[in-house]
Order: C-alpha cells, then sequence, then structure tokens
C-alpha cells in the first residue's frame, strides 16, 4: 500500500495542523482543498471572504512551509446537489436540515475519497476532532469521540460507512484546541489564530431566511400561528426558516413565553407552545447507520444526541422490522427536530445514528 494521503485542507488552523502531523509521521501528504462555492453563493461579507479564495491562499502557504504538494479542486455542481440543494428543500419541508453531515458524506468523504483513487492515495485525513479505529474483536472500524470534549465532531460523523471510515484519519483526535494551536504558532503558520468557521458556510452574514427566500424565489406567505389547542394567537411571516424550539422572532404577546413546538407547510400553520410542551420521551430515527457494531436485532441501552450541543441522554434503542430505530429517553428532552440527527453511543464509541421523523 501506498503511504500516499490527502489531506482536506480548509484553511484553518484545524487542517493545518493536521497535515503538519502526518507530515511529521512519514507520510506523503497532499493537501487539497476543496472550492465549493460559485460565485452565486460566494460573496464578500465586509472585510471576510465567507469563499474559499482567502482559505485557498492559506492553506497554500502552509503546505509551501511544510514543503508538501498542494491543489485546489473545484466541487461546486456536486456541493450544489449534494449540500445546498438539501437544506433548501428540507426548510421547504417544515424540516431542520444539518448540511456539515451532508458535506461530510458526500463531499469530504464521498467525492475527495474518489479523487484520492484517481491519484493513487489509499487514505484521506480531515481536521476533525474525532478519533478511528479498528476493533480486531469485531473486525469493524470504530468511530469514537474525540478528546477534548468541547470541540468533539464525532456527531457529524455518524453516517460514515465502512469503507469511508476505514480510509479515514483524524489527526487531531487526541489532542485540545489549545495544542493544536500552540502548534500552529510553534510552525509559524499563517492559520494560528484564525478564528473557527462558522457552521453554515454558504450562507453570508448569517441571513438564512434571506438565502432561503432567494434560493427558493419565493415571497412571504403569511398563516395561522396557533397554540397546541388550536386556538389563534398570531400570523406568522411566512414558514421558511422556522425550527422547534424557537422563542425569538415569533411576534406573539401571550403573557408568557411561547415556542416553536411543531412546523406544519401542507396547513401552512406554526404550532407554539409553552417549554413543558417542546418535551417528549420518544422519537423514531429513519435511515439508520450502524457505524461501530453490527446492526442490533434485539433493544440495547445507549446515549442519544439529538443535536450536536446536546447532552447525550440515556435511552432504549429498538430497531423495527423495516430499518428504523425507536428511542425512548429516561428523561424528557427538549425541542426534538425533525430532520436533526439523532446519535447513539456507548462510552466514547459512536455505535450509529439516524434522522430523526416527524413525530407520529
Amino acid at each position: 500500500m501506498s503511504d500516499r494521503i490527502i489531506v482536506a485542507m480548509s484553511g484553518g488552523v484545524d487542517s493545518s495542523v493536521a497535515a503538519a502531523l502526518l507530515h511529521q509521521q512519514g507520510y506523503e501528504v497532499l493537501g487539497i482543498t476543496l472550492q465549493l462555492w460559485g460565485k452565486d453563493v460566494c460573496v464578500s461579507s465586509g472585510s471576510r471572504l465567507c469563499c474559499s479564495v482567502r482559505d485557498a491562499l492559506d492553506a497554500k502557504a502552509v503546505a509551501r512551509r511544510l514543503g508538501i504538494a498542494h491543489q485546489t479542486l473545484e466541487l461546486v455542481e456536486e456541493f450544489r446537489a449534494s449540500v445546498i440543494d438539501y437544506f433548501v428543500e428540507s426548510y421547504r419541508d417544515g424540516l431542520t436540515p444539518n448540511p456539515c453531515i451532508a458535506c461530510n458524506d458526500h463531499i469530504k468523504f464521498g467525492a475527495l475519497l474518489d479523487h484520492a483513487d484517481a491519484l493513487g492515495a489509499p487514505l484521506i485525513a480531515t481536521g476533525h476532532y474525532a478519533r478511528g479505529g479498528r476493533d480486531d474483536a469485531s473486525g469493524r472500524w470504530t468511530l469514537r469521540r474525540a478528546l477534548d470534549a468541547a470541540k468533539d465532531q464525532s456527531y457529524v460523523l455518524f453516517n460514515l460507512t465502512q469503507p469511508q471510515l476505514s480510509r479515514a484519519r483524524f489527526p487531531l483526535g487526541g489532542m485540545r484546541k489549545a495544542e493544536v494551536r500552540e502548534v500552529a504558532r510553534t510552525l509559524g503558520f499563517e492559520t494560528a489564530e484564525k478564528p473557527d468557521s462558522q457552521d453554515i458556510c454558504f450562507v453570508r452574514d448569517r441571513d438564512k431566511n434571506g438565502f432561503l427566500r432567494k434560493a427558493l424565489d419565493v415571497g412571504e406567505a403569511p398563516g395561522p400561528i396557533i397554540d397546541t389547542q388550536g386556538r389563534v394567537l398570531g400570523t406568522h411571516r411566512g414558514l421558511l426558516g422556522y425550527t422547534i424550539g424557537q422563542r425569538e422572532g415569533l411576534g406573539v404577546a401571550a403573557g408568557r413565553p411561547l415556542y416553536v413546538v411543531a412546523i406544519d407547510p401542507p396547513a401552512n400553520r406554526l404550532v407554539v407552545g409553552s417549554r413543558e410542551e417542546l418535551l417528549a420521551r420518544t422519537l423514531r430515527a429513519e435511515r439508520v447507520n450502524w457505524v461501530s457494531i453490527d446492526p442490533p436485532t434485539h433493544p440495547l441501552r445507549a446515549f442519544a444526541k439529538i443535536r450536536s450541543r446536546h447532552e447525550p441522554s440515556a435511552a432504549s434503542l429498538m430497531p423495527m422490522a423495516d430499518g428504523r430505530v425507536q428511542v425512548e429517553f429516561e428523561e424528557p428532552q427538549s425541542a426534538i427536530t425533525p430532520g436533526q440527527a439523532v446519535v447513539f453511543s456507548d462510552g466514547d464509541v459512536i455505535l450509529g445514528g439516524g434522522w430523526i421523523g416527524r413525530h407520529e
């Protein structure tokens, strides 16, 4: 096997240090920066660019300092089809998407792996904070949480397949962020003090609703805001961009805090309720991927995480005949959101996960 490894270099400090560590370990490192945005998406925002032009220059500078090869790979159409279209259509359907997971599935561990094949590279690496490895007992490749719990990104990697995980390397999984920045400073990297990227990298100025309106070419479609008993409390400005658990911007004066508890696109209704009405004990996970274990045939106990910044909670997982999983939490959870991922774990091992379906 070749010792060549592709490193996805975003132009940030994490991927810069990942490339440096692998270079120090003796790999033949090829840095690749992905160009994901076309001119109709990539725009300037003040003095900071949200496109990859500046990032590509930073990545190239790091590669030059390390003495490794560097390329830019254009995947604009692939990114639009797999990430942006998914993001837009999810909101159209009243779901809350996670574009980072879609990007990992289809771009970083999909199209980039195909490019690695063309370059004769058996492995790829990213700056994700997660850990991978092979379990000798089961023969499966496993995904585990990072050492730095505050930076752990295993949640957005749950959907990796065994072939993808077997070829993936995560050099930062055993490091803390402060250590990573110190390595970058020691090596004199231009990226050492660069801030972390925002969650939705293709949305200008964090104006999600403006982006959605433009992408869908729709105007406002006002409709009723109702409570859980069906009483009309007000009028929403259009359902695009609302998400379960949202409190701000509802425009309803009820004398008590209200939150979005359901989105009903067919009836163009927004359902609101109290914090208590956001709580639920159960959900059904669809399109489940068992990443570190074989698909179970019997119920099992685990911890389940319903969004990236959610603390995992004890739950029972009950596999269903159709491949879905019924999840029952020991304690009620707030704002279980259709369209988001639910990820299952045992200790620091990520067992698998799926997509939260609509409430039945």
